[in-house]
């Protein structure tokens, strides 16, 4: 199973892009995408870049992970495991 969250790529370097999501940088081949440039968003799977995402569709993903995050840091601290 594949997690698919959107990360937005921040530099090109050859077929290789660097793509964040939170504070977190990822390494990604371009091999497999066509016309990927600085601020694209992409889906990422075993360090290949296999989908582009329209902007609105990849903040409103990012929205929802944020939505996921949020509640289980809220579940964790209820039941005493803050630091987890």
């Amino acid at each position: 199973m594949c997690l698919a969250i959107p990360m937005k790529v921040i530099a090109i370097e050859g077929n290789q892009a660097l793509a964040e999501v939170g504070r977190t940088v990822y390494r990604a081949n371009l091999d497999l995408l066509n016309d990927v440039h600085l601020g694209d968003y992409i889906i990422v799977h075993a360090g290949f870049a296999i989908e582009k995402l329209d902007e609105d569709a990849a903040l409103e993903s990012l929205a929802v992970w944020n939505e996921i995050a949020e509640k289980e840091e809220n579940r964790r601290a209820k039941r005493g495991f803050i630091n987890d």
